[in-house]
């Protein structure tokens, strides 16, 4: 399966609208600049497009399987992780101390969105990995991080999250796996985990599993639980590989998608045997582990993102070459028309895209703010690290959400051969559809977002992100172009304010909030979506602006126009950014004034129905 990526976009995102500047000039990345990163990330396409998405089909086709406790995965992907691994992919922009690059996390949206896009099985394995690597460099012991960093991080090993019980689902304080204390400073683990994203395979030699679990007397309840670190294979002072500890694949589950990535059931300490040490403070496991979950679900929303993007690239492909019917302006008695030439073919891909460029920007944008509050100290360090923490829950669940609907969206271009196996529109819809379910339910991240975010630091964080909007539609007042978007954009901020400040006055506000919550993210989603969208387009109508008139082309002869778009794939590139961004404005922003009625008028039916 070939994957076609939208590698011009991901470098305007990078390198033409984000201050890179201003992240490049600190100390902390001083010695990148802008060509380099552009070199990492055709780097990173140039293995996306080659064994990582040359595995996706025989994962998908094969899938992951288990047999007498042994977890096998398909055909290529032992090589494509290889190069996953030693290209230094995995780590890219972890820290230099423990093997990473120490990159930017704005290029890594980019690496991770090509990843993704390319192979979300191998992805997943990758943020997994790094992500178990990352906990124990945050709160690990001199011991624990010299045993494990470096080898995760270059992806001699390889990493999990182990939280879910069958009994305890997304309440995470029911939890009943067991860690009793021994004498020599480690701990007795004992317990099972399920849905444990590449729990079990031959990958690497060691998988390195973060688990939480109670203690003796501990309480009940999250406060309870402590994190440790229970590798799969016990590790000799001298860091070679000892016996086995104790963990055991019970099973692998059959899924809707993302068949390459085994999700498991793990035992651990069947034989009473299974060794851990304890990560952090005891009792803190749970706020411990939540700088993996938050990691993890801006790069769900990476993931919608990535499948939403492949997707749309190869729907656009098709739409080039099916031929099907007659368009509107075809010459006549001349043969069939490209069905991209049909209106309504042309509206679903535009809208696709305006989609798809919207999640770009707020991943993008996100991984930007995670520098900037890297790079500062202080209250600023604190404004960059809000607006972080209020997008982290949007990203995951806009991006997924939205990103599922693009991948039904680019299935319908190809009509029927759509629904068959031919072609890879269905792969891309059923791998996309689990991220609006794990790493916290898009319902939890809702719930999330109004309950903690927008409360967070006296609400300032989306305060500030509704000025920025507000102000960002103001200035586009009286634009020949974009104006009428702009007009969108300040309605759309108007009902997001109506929602936050009379909602929470309402008699039943709590309900109403808990009720609401989900339309409440949507419509945040599509504020900060059409807010980037159309600062993006500023930009690029100047350049599109510029282009022509440094060829001569008069914006007035609307042939010459025509053959100038025709004619340069830049100006082109820029002339549709600037449409989509208008296209989102129309499509999408209105629907933000249309959930604020239904949200402002008290409804709460749900809660009368009987079920």
């Amino acid at each position: 399966m070939k994957y076609l990526d939208d590698e011009r976009d991901i470098r305007f995102n990078l390198l033409e609208w984000l201050d890179l500047d201003a992240v490049l000039k600190s100390e902390h990345f001083q010695d990148i600049d802008r060509d380099q990163l552009a070199m990492v990330l055709e780097e990173a396409l140039k293995v996306a497009r080659g064994s990582v998405s040359a595995c996706n089909e025989e994962g998908d086709r094969v899938g992951a399987k288990f047999d007498h406790g042994k977890v096998t995965l398909p055909d290529g992907f032992a090589e494509a992780f290889n190069d996953l691994a030693s290209g230094g992919w995995i780590s890219a922009t972890m820290n230099p101390e423990f093997g990473g690059m120490g990159l930017p996390e704005s290029l890594g949206a980019g690496i991770s969105e090509c990843f993704m896009g390319a192979n979300t099985a191998l992805g997943l394995q990758t943020l997994l990995t790094r992500g178990a690597a990352h906990l124990i460099e945050a709160f690990g012991s001199d011991e624990l991080k010299a045993t494990y960093c470096e080898k995760m991080y270059s992806g001699e090993w390889a990493g999990t999250m182990c939280l879910t019980e069958a009994g305890a689902g997304s309440d995470l304080g029911a939890l009943t796996t067991k860690a009793v204390p021994q004498g020599d400073g480690s701990y007795l683990v004992s317990g099972e985990k399920i849905f444990i994203t590449s729990g079990d395979h031959e990958l690497t030699p060691n998988i390195i599993h973060p688990v939480l679990a109670r203690m003796p007397g501990a309480p009940a309840g999250p406060k309870g639980l402590s994190l440790f670190v229970v590798p799969k294979v016990r590790v000799n002072p001298d860091g070679s590989l000892g016996a086995p500890n104790d963990v055991t694949c019970a099973g692998i589950e059959h899924k809707l998608g993302i068949h390459g990535s085994p999700t498991c059931s793990l035992v651990f300490g069947a034989n009473n045997g299974c060794q851990g040490f304890l990560l952090g403070q005891e009792g803190q496991g749970l706020a411990h582990m939540f700088q993996m979950m938050n990691a993890a679900r801006w790069e769900v929303g990476v993931q919608g993102l990535g499948n939403a993007s492949a997707a749309h690239q190869a729907a656009l492909a098709y739409a080039k070459e099916r031929l099907q019917g007659r368009g509107p302006n075809a010459a006549k008695g001349g043969g069939q028309s490209a069905i991209i030439d049909h209106p309504d073919i042309r509206r679903s891909l535009l809208l696709q895209s305006a989609y798809v460029q919207a999640m770009r920007a707020l991943v993008t944008y996100t991984g930007w703010c995670m520098d900037m509050a890297h790079i500062s100290e202080g209250a600023e360090r604190d404004r960059w690290q809000g607006l972080v923490e209020l997008f982290t829950p949007i990203s995951k669940a806009w991006c997924s959400d939205w990103g599922f609907r693009v991948t039904e969206w680019a299935l319908q271009v190809y009509g029927g051969y759509g629904y068959t196996m031919d072609y890879p529109a269905e792969q891309y819809l059923r791998d996309c559809k689990i991220a609006s379910i794990y790493e916290g339910t898009n319902g939890i991240q809702a719930l999330d977002l109004v309950g903690r975010k927008f409360r967070m630091q006296d609400g300032r964080p989306v305060k500030d992100l509704m000025k920025l909007a507000g102000d960002a539609a103001q200035s586009l007042a009286g634009d020949p172009v974009l104006g009428t978007s702009g007009l969108q954009l300040a309605e759309a901020v108007k009902a997001m304010g109506a929602v936050l400040t009379q909602l929470p006055a309402k008699e039943n506000a709590g309900l109403l909030t808990m009720l609401n919550a989900v339309p409440m993210l949507d419509m945040l989603g599509h504020v900060v979506g059409g807010y980037l969208l159309l600062q993006q387009a500023q930009i690029a109508k100047a350049k599109a602006q510029a282009l022509m008139a440094e060829r001569g082309v008069d914006p007035s002869d609307k042939a010459a126009v025509q053959a100038h778009l025709a004619g340069s794939k830049e100006a082109a590139f820029y002339h549709n950014k600037v449409q989509a961004a208008i296209h989102f404005a129309h499509r999408g922003l209105p629907l933000v004034a249309a959930n604020s009625v239904a949200l402002l008028c008290g409804e709460t039916a749900p809660m009368e129905a009987v079920f």
